[in-house]
């Protein structure tokens, strides 16, 4: 007897390094046992040391790549990353309309690499709070992210994560996964924040140099484990569990001369 397989569809950024984007993104989806489809909205040479050059896909061709993967593939959870610029923010705001709420959209709000290169063009905050937040399901940006977002300070501690967050939830999207990676706490804290709840994760940080990545690797898992049937609390408590063991397995691992990748393919087998 035939079955489907679950399936999820990233739209983001392509990252020559293979550490974050749409490659990381694939990665996760793989390791977790969801099939992976992809829409490439820029192509960046990119390695451990940094983004050296960005060209974004033009709209049309990224709008074409969507509608193409909608039109054959049952696709239950949809990850957004770097989009980058503001018509491509509208081609993929377009398409997501059309799709009545279904799948589930996560939106990774990628604004600058973890090495500090920015990955976005001027509009672009403009366009994704006017066009694409009121489409989105649960957006997951870390610190630095949200106070963009809101024109703000970084938050400083936990209090100040869930009042960003639902100050986030004004924008349109329906839940605000804080990500809180980059705190000064002896915790790896993150706050979800919904119209009914908030609701705090928190684990053991790992010291590791190799963690490029694990904000996309995060919003994919989360992603995968919607794709896989999990409720929105319980896909994260899953993907932030899913992220800590890849940051453990690529603590060790020496790829490039950078700042490496976590290690989403080391898990492949022992995650379904």
């Amino acid at each position: 007897m035939t079955k489907r397989a679950p399936a999820a569809l990233t739209i983001a950024g392509s990252d020559s390094g293979a550490g974050a984007g749409i490659q990381a993104d694939l990665k996760t989806f793989a390791a977790l046992g969801v099939y992976g489809t992809c829409a490439i909205t820029a192509a960046t040479a990119q390695n451990t040391l940094g983004v050296n050059a960005v060209h974004y896909i033009p709209p049309q061709i990224v709008a074409a790549q969507i509608d193409t993967v909608l039109d054959d593939f049952d696709i239950a959870a949809i990850k957004i990353g770097m989009i980058g610029a503001a018509k491509i923010v509208e081609a993929v705001a377009d398409r997501l309309r059309g799709l009545g709420g279904r799948p589930f959209v996560i939106y990774d709000p990628v604004i600058a690499a973890s090495s500090g290169d920015a990955l976005s063009r001027e509009g672009f905050l403009a366009a994704i709070k006017t066009r694409l937040l009121p489409l989105v399901d649960c957006l997951t940006p870390n610190l630095a992210e949200a106070a963009a977002l809101l024109g703000e300070a970084e938050a400083h501690d936990e209090e100040a994560m869930a009042a960003q967050g639902r100050a986030l939830l004004t924008l349109g999207s329906r839940a605000v996964l804080m990500k809180g990676g980059h705190l000064d706490a002896a915790e790896a804290i993150d706050v979800l924040v919904t119209r009914e709840e908030t609701r705090c994760y928190a684990s053991p940080r790992i010291a590791s140099a190799n963690t490029h990545g694990a904000g996309c690797t995060l919003s994919a898992a989360i992603a995968a484990h919607l794709a896989l049937g999990a409720r929105l609390d319980d896909a994260v408590a899953a993907a932030k569990a899913f992220v800590s063991r890849a940051i453990e397995a690529g603590t060790d691992v020496k790829l490039g001369h950078g700042r490496g990748p976590l290690m989403q393919i080391a898990l492949r087998n022992s995650e379904r």
